[in-house]
C-alpha cells in the first residue's frame, strides 16, 4: 500500500480526483438530509410523503441523468487521448440532450401523478406527495443539465471545481429550505412545497455558476468551447448508444429502490416514515462513496484513453480500499448511535408512543444497513470502473435482472400474496445489494473491459 501512494493512478491520485467528488456528493447528501429533518419536524405526514414523491421524481430524472452523466466518460477518454477539441464537442451533445430532456420531464410531471395514487398511501400523505412531485418535475431538467456541465470538469480530473459549485448550491438550499418550509423571515409557510421550491432554486444557482466557468475565453482558446457548438449526429449517436445503457441502468437501480419504498408504504405510515428516515441516513454513507465511484470512472476512462489498462486496475484497487474504510466507519456509527441519528428526524407533532414505534423499527432497519454497507461500496466502485471503460451493457443487464428477480418479485410476494412484514422487505433489499456487488466484482476480475473504448 505504501508503494502505491505516489505512483500514477495510485492512492494519492485517486484521492485527489475522488475526494472533491465525495465532498460534492456529501454536500448533496447534507441538502437531502436537512430537507428530511426540516420536513420531519414539520409533520410526520410530510416526512412520510417526501421520500416516495422524491424517489418517484428521481426515478424518471435518473434515466436522463444517467445518459447525461456518460459525457464524463467521453470527456475522460478524449482527455486521455489528448483530443481537447473533442472534449468541447462532447459537452455540447450533452447540453442538447439535457435541454430536450427538460421538456419531456415537465410533461411527465403532470401525466404521471396517478402512479402516486397507486401506492395506496393514506390520503393526507398522498396530497403532499403530489404537490412535491409536480414541483420537482418542473425543475427536473436542471439536475440533468448540471450533470452534463459538471462532466466538463470531472472528466478532465478537475473535481475541486465541482466540489466548490455544489457546496455553494448547498449553502443556498439549506437556509432557503428551512425558511420556505416553516415560513421564516419574509417567506410564506409552504411546508413540503417549500422544500421542492428550495431544491429547484439551489439547482438553478449551480447551473448559473457553471455557465461562466465553462464558456469563457480561456476555454475557447484551449478547447474551442464556444466554436464547437455544432450538433454532431455521429458523435451524438455514439453518446446515446453508451449513455442510453447507463441511463437504463440508473433508472432500473432507482426503480428497485422506489418499488421497495412503495411496498414498505403499504405496511403503514410509521413503518414508511422509519424506512424513509433510515434511507435518508444511509445517503450519508452512499453519496460520498458514489462520488468516489465517479472518480474511478474518470480515472479508468483516462487510463483506457492512454491505452493503459494497468493504470485502470490500480486506480480501482486503491478506490476500493478507500471506500471500504469509509463504509466501515459509517457502519460502526449506525451500530453505535442509532437512536441519536433517528432522533434528528423526530416530527414535532408525534406522540412519545408513536415515536417509540418509529424508533424500534428504525433501529432494526439500521442493522440491515450496517450489514450491506460494505457490499454497497464494492458495487459502486467496481460498477464505476466498468462504466469508465465502456462495459456499461453488462452493468445494465445485471441491474435489470436483479431488479426484477431479486427485488420486485420477492417484495411484491412478501406484501401482496404472503404478508411477511417490513423485516422481510429489508432482507430482500440487503440481498439485492450483495448480489450486485458480487456480479460487478466478478466481471471486473475477468478483464473483458480492458479492450473496450467509447471514443473513435
Amino acid at each position: 500500500m505504501k508503494s502505491l501512494w505516489s505512483e500514477p493512478f495510485g492512492y494519492k491520485h485517486v484521492l485527489n480526483i475522488s475526494m472533491p467528488l465525495a465532498v460534492s456528493m456529501a454536500s448533496t447528501t447534507i441538502m437531502q438530509v436537512t430537507d428530511r429533518i426540516f420536513l420531519g419536524h414539520y409533520s410526520m405526514e410530510a416526512i412520510a410523503a417526501a421520500l416516495p414523491a422524491g424517489i418517484l421524481s428521481f426515478l424518471f430524472i435518473s434515466f436522463f441523468m444517467g445518459v447525461a452523466s456518460y459525457i464524463n466518460v467521453f470527456i475522460a477518454q478524449y482527455t486521455g487521448a489528448a483530443k481537447p477539441e473533442r472534449v468541447a464537442s462532447s459537452l455540447w451533445q450533452g447540453i442538447y440532450f439535457s435541454i430536450g430532456s427538460w421538456l419531456i420531464l415537465v410533461v411527465m410531471g403532470f401525466w404521471l401523478t396517478p402512479l402516486l395514487k397507486s401506492g395506496g398511501h393514506p390520503p393526507e400523505v398522498l396530497v403532499l406527495e403530489i404537490q412535491y412531485f409536480r414541483i420537482l418535475m418542473l425543475g427536473a431538467g436542471l439536475p440533468v443539465l448540471d450533470t452534463a456541465l459538471s462532466g466538463f470538469f470531472a472528466g478532465r480530473g478537475l473535481t475541486r471545481t465541482v466540489m466548490v459549485v455544489n457546496m455553494i448550491g448547498a449553502a443556498v438550499n439549506i437556509p432557503l429550505d428551512y425558511a420556505l418550509i416553516n415560513g421564516i423571515w419574509i417567506f410564506p409557510e409552504l411546508g413540503i412545497r417549500g422544500a421542492g421550491i428550495a431544491t429547484i432554486s439551489a439547482m438553478a444557482v449551480i447551473v448559473s455558476i457553471y455557465i461562466p466557468l465553462i464558456f469563457n475565453s480561456e476555454n475557447e482558446k484551449k478547447f474551442r468551447i464556444r466554436s464547437n457548438f455544432h450538433f454532431e449526429p455521429v458523435l451524438f449517436k455514439r453518446f446515446i448508444k453508451f449513455g442510453m445503457s447507463n441511463g437504463v441502468q440508473f433508472f432500473l437501480d432507482i426503480f428497485a429502490i422506489t418499488f421497495f419504498v412503495y411496498m414498505v408504504g403499504r405496511l403503514g405510515t410509521v413503518i414508511l416514515a422509519a424506512s424513509n428516515i433510515v434511507l435518508s441516513i444511509d445517503g450519508v454513507s452512499f453519496f460520498p462513496a458514489y462520488g468516489i465511484a465517479v472518480g474511478v470512472s474518470t480515472l479508468v476512462g483516462q487510463a483506457i484513453g492512454q491505452g493503459r489498462p494497468d493504470y485502470a486496475r490500480r486506480a480501482t484497487k486503491c478506490a476500493f480500499h478507500i471506500t471500504t474504510i469509509w463504509m466501515l466507519f459509517m457502519g460502526i456509527i449506525y451500530l453505535v448511535i442509532p437512536e441519536v441519528l433517528l432522533d434528528l428526524f423526530r416530527p414535532d407533532n408525534i406522540t412519545d408512543i408513536q415515536f417509540m414505534d418509529l424508533l424500534d423499527y428504525g433501529t432494526h432497519f439500521l442493522l440491515f444497513t450496517a450489514a450491506y454497507i460494505l457490499f454497497d461500496g464494492m458495487a459502486l466502485v467496481y460498477s464505476g470502473a466498468l462504466k469508465g471503460a465502456g462495459d456499461i451493457v453488462f452493468v445494465m443487464k445485471s441491474v435489470g435482472l436483479c431488479c426484477v428477480v431479486v427485488m420486485v418479485i420477492p417484495c411484491y410476494v412478501g406484501v401482496e400474496i404472503y404478508p411477511s412484514g417490513p423485516y422481510f422487505l429489508w432482507s430482500i433489499f440487503t440481498l439485492y445489494v450483495i448480489i450486485l456487488s458480487a456480479a460487478f466484482y466478478y466481471r471486473f476480475r475477468t478483464g473483458k473491459w480492458e479492450s473496450m473504448k467509447v471514443i473513435e
